[in-house]
């Protein structure tokens, strides 16, 4: 197989799992949902992670592009802030359940999804066939995917605080369908 159809194939392989993760993405982003005991743990732990090693990569760079991460990550936080107070929380005597705003996940999505296709179309992918793969560490963290990751990352992370907050306050809380007899 030619160098040329190998990196065709690798960049459709991309498209669609790209396509195939956003899609869930969204899907999960605007409907009700059931609270995850492990989902927010993990979120808090990856995404935080996620920025500290990214801001590391940032110091090597010449120029003081860390500012960026920090930028986003503060907006991403003042989002968490909104979205938590535009979810709507409810205990049901099936478990407890959150639905969050469907606007401000859409416009999340739409904004990762249009970086994902920017950098693919202006620069493809590392280890694509138009030498990239040459590139030092740390070439590809632009300006505008750090305020990106920084947003999202502190969107996130904010979120999941919030909802293991709620999740914590509202242990005690019994729907009155719960203590009433199962039939009518």
């Amino acid at each position: 197989m030619t160098p040329s159809a190998q990196h065709l194939l690798v960049t459709i392989a991309i498209i669609a799992l790209i396509a195939w993760r956003m899609h869930s993405r969204i899907r999960r982003t605007i409907g009700r949902q059931r609270l995850s005991s492990v989902r927010p743990w993990i979120t808090i732990v990856l995404f935080p992670l996620i920025v500290a090693l990214l801001a590391f990569e940032s110091l090597r760079s010449p120029q003081p592009i860390g500012i960026y991460l920090a930028g986003g990550a503060v907006v991403g936080i003042g989002l968490g802030l909104l979205g938590l107070r535009l979810t709507r929380f409810e205990v049901t005597p099936a478990g407890r359940f959150y639905t969050p705003s469907a606007h401000l996940g859409i416009v999340l999505s739409v904004l990762l999804v249009c970086r994902i296709a920017w950098r693919f179309a202006t620069g493809g992918f590392p280890g694509s066939a138009d030498g990239a793969s040459s590139a030092p560490p740390g070439a590809s963290l632009t300006p505008l995917t750090l305020l990106l990751v920084g947003m999202l990352a502190g969107y996130y992370t904010t979120y999941a605080l919030g909802l293991i907050r709620w999740s914590r306050r509202s242990r005690d809380l019994v729907p009155s369908e719960a203590s009433g007899s199962g039939g009518a």
